[in-house]
């Protein structure tokens, strides 16, 4: 079996826009005609040169191979032009070209991926969801704790156990800093009221985009200890371990970090430095799923637990799914609410969601098939990234 064909698609994901602007999905065909897709997660480039690039790599390290050799693909990317260090760009094409190889490789043995690296260990993924804003809204979900609250008993009467919000104000690319006295009182309202609301019945997620210093975070951290938050995520930016787990030793709130780390490499300076309780790869960004496998191994030595990161679209959702349903270190699962709108247009088959989990699809493959006809009928035609920063200092 050899892979000969590559076809990318950069779809624009429609107003309310949750999961990101756009996805940018992968298909490879092999010479016996079994197709497989994949999906890379928000590279820092213009989404149709992201789709060059993937078809670039392909050419050079893919076309003519077996999908089955994983770990040699995987070794020339990683070593593509002289690099050989973890990449977030090179990273995340070579994690949307191997998601697709291991969908391929599941449809060859009519197994879905989760059965060939280790089997089943969870039936149900617990998911939780960010507290996303509704048409007609008045109020800012996002700054406004009590419409955040109200928001909450929604989510819980669709079966959520876990919520997620992000009131620390925006990320910045001049990061990290102090927050203001004002955000640091948001934040801790924020917390109060979800927990007044949602008492026992739901954990809370604390999530931040590494807005502080580790001197911030703590401040922002004995805040927070009251309202027994299941994490605080990247409290600081992702370049220091070091001082991330300055954070974890001076709180009693796990620390949950990872979207922005790539590689096992990567992951191991976490892990070394006790700098989080729960890791949070991306397999569209992480270097895909037999990667992340060895972070989650790695991780289990030291009774780290994972917990995939998704704000993207559903194929890396998918990939999620089969990471989590092996792994016997998986926590919890993000999920883009209950994966209905687009994200489910955009598959032939949603994904399964009932009382507040995912169902794992016993589906060959990654379990999910691209809608190729609604891709192709959404295609991104502004010139965004799939997130950006804001580019100025924050005061």
């Amino acid at each position: 079996m050899k892979l000969t064909d590559i076809e990318t698609f950069v779809v624009g994901n429609p107003p309310p826009h949750f999961g990101g602007r756009y996805f940018v999905f992968v298909k490879l065909t092999t010479d016996s005609g079994v197709s497989g897709i994949g999906e890379a997660y928000c590279v820092p480039f213009e989404p149709r040169l992201v789709a060059k690039m993937i078809e670039d790599v392909f050419a050079r390290y893919v076309a003519g191979n077996d999908p089955h050799d994983i770990e040699n693909m995987w070794r020339r990317v990683y070593s593509s032009g002289f690099t050989q260090h973890p990449d977030l760009t090179l990273m995340g094409v070579l994690s949307a070209l191997e998601m697709a190889c291991w969908d391929i490789i599941g449809k060859e043995a009519n197994k879905p991926v989760y059965k060939l690296l280790g089997g089943q260990v969870h039936e149900r993924l617990r998911a939780y969801t960010y507290i996303y804003p509704r048409p007609g809204d008045t109020k800012d979900v996002y700054h406004d704790p009590d419409l955040a609250a109200e928001r909450s008993a929604e989510y819980l009467s669709q079966g959520f156990t876990a919520l997620k919000f992000d009131p620390a104000g925006p990320y910045s690319a001049f990061d990290g800093r102090q927050l203001s006295l004002e955000a640091l009182d948001l934040c801790e309202r924020f917390a109060k009221s979800l927990r007044e609301a949602v008492g026992m019945k739901a954990d809370l997620l604390f999530g931040t985009h590494g807005q502080m210093t580790a001197a911030g975070a703590i401040r922002l951290a004995k805040r927070l200890e009251p309202y027994d938050p299941l994490w605080l995520e990247e409290p600081v930016p992702p370049d220091a371990p070091e001082e991330m787990a300055k954070v974890a030793r001076a709180t009693s709130i796990p620390v949950a970090t990872g979207e922005r780390l790539t590689t096992k490499y990567d992951f191991a300076r976490l892990l070394r430095a006790g700098a989080a309780a729960i890791l949070q790869m991306n397999l569209g960004r992480v270097g895909g799923i037999l990667e992340a496998k060895k972070i989650a191994a790695m991780a289990e030595v030291d009774h780290v637990q994972i917990a995939p990161h998704l704000y993207c679209g559903p194929v890396v959702g998918a990939a999620n799914i089969q990471i989590a349903t092996c792994s016997p270190n998986f926590l919890i699962l993000e999920s883009i609410e209950t994966w209905g709108g687009f994200h489910t247009e955009i598959l032939k088959s949603p994904i399964r969601f009932e009382e507040g989990h995912v169902i794992p699809s016993t589906a060959p493959g990654l379990g999910v098939e691209l809608n190729e006809d609604v891709a192709r009928a959404n295609p991104y035609t502004g010139n965004m990234l799939h997130l950006e920063m804001t580019q100025h200092p924050v005061q």
